[in-house]
């Protein structure tokens, strides 16, 4: 929303002119009335636009994300559904991005990449490689800090700024936004909502990070009791054995009756609210 409120105000700025030097305030008084008209029809307009963002943007749209006066980030989704969402956080490195890829791409399967802005900097082609396979790209902050020890200012900027990469790299706006490690309070989730964002954190972890290896990542998943409709399953790209266990995993939620789908089109963009667990609920 920032984004656009932004927009206008140097919108307003170009069609409001100056006073000339030498000009009396009379004259400019006059020219002003003039323009009257043409300023008033763009203020307008612009009115009308932010209503219209107010109603796909996750700070504006009337939603309830929280629980007991706390805001709360989406952990999974009620539905009747039979899918669950396959996400994977890109922090470090790069070696296994394409083997990870490729074996997505072999099942036709559209996953979300939570990116940093460091990754982003670091492996710009990568980054327009995920988008053109069609899977989201999300945002995990600029440089993955612990954001609940940062001030409202800091988050702001730790957003804006890998969205900001991601933007001018390929032109893609993005709108989710997964706070690193997990960490988060209010003041993190309210940051990203007024960046545009839905935060969006899992309720299956694969702690693929810990690198156990493949068979630990399975169990981690396929086996979870959190496993169910609605699941969002979290990976790492960077860690040891992750796309080694993709191909299993793949395979192992297809044969348990379930369809992998991004988070983009699993989450409800309105009209829901979030219970103790983070679960969304549709209103």
């Amino acid at each position: 929303m920032n984004r656009h409120v932004e927009g206008i105000k140097k919108g307003i700025g170009k069609i409001i002119p100056k006073r000339e030097e030498g000009q009396s305030k009379e004259d400019y008084r006059n020219l002003l009335v003039a323009k009257g008209a043409g300023i008033l029809a763009f203020v307008l307009a612009a009115l009308a636009l932010v209503r219209g963002a107010a109603a796909v943007l996750p700070g504006s749209v009337t939603v309830t994300s929280s629980v007991n006066g706390k805001l709360l980030p989406i952990s999974s989704v009620e539905t009747d559904k039979k899918e669950v969402a396959l996400s994977f956080e890109a922090v470090y490195g790069n070696g296994d991005i394409t083997s990870i890829l490729k074996t997505l791409k072999k099942h036709n399967i559209q996953a979300t990449f939570f990116l940093s802005g460091g990754w982003v900097e670091n492996y710009p082609d990568d980054v327009k490689t995920i988008l053109s396979a069609g899977h989201d790209l999300g945002s995990i902050g600029e440089s993955h800090k612990h954001m609940p020890q940062l001030t409202a200012e800091e988050c702001l900027e730790e957003i804006e700024q890998a969205h900001t990469k991601v933007q001018e790299l390929t032109g893609y706006e993005m709108f989710l936004f997964r706070p690193p490690y997990g960490d988060y309070d209010n003041r993190v989730i309210s940051s990203a909502a007024k960046c545009g964002y839905y935060s969006v954190c899992w309720d299956v972890d694969s702690l693929d990070w810990k690198d156990y290896g493949v068979d630990a990542i399975l169990n981690n998943v396929l086996k979870s009791g959190d496993l169910k409709n609605g699941s969002i399953i979290r990976c790492h790209n960077g860690a040891k054995y992750t796309a080694q266990a993709l191909e299993r995993l793949i395979t192992g939620l297809e044969e348990q009756g379930y369809e992998i789908v991004p988070v983009s089109r699993l989450i409800y963009r309105e009209r829901y609210h979030l219970n103790g667990e983070g679960r969304q609920v549709k209103d």
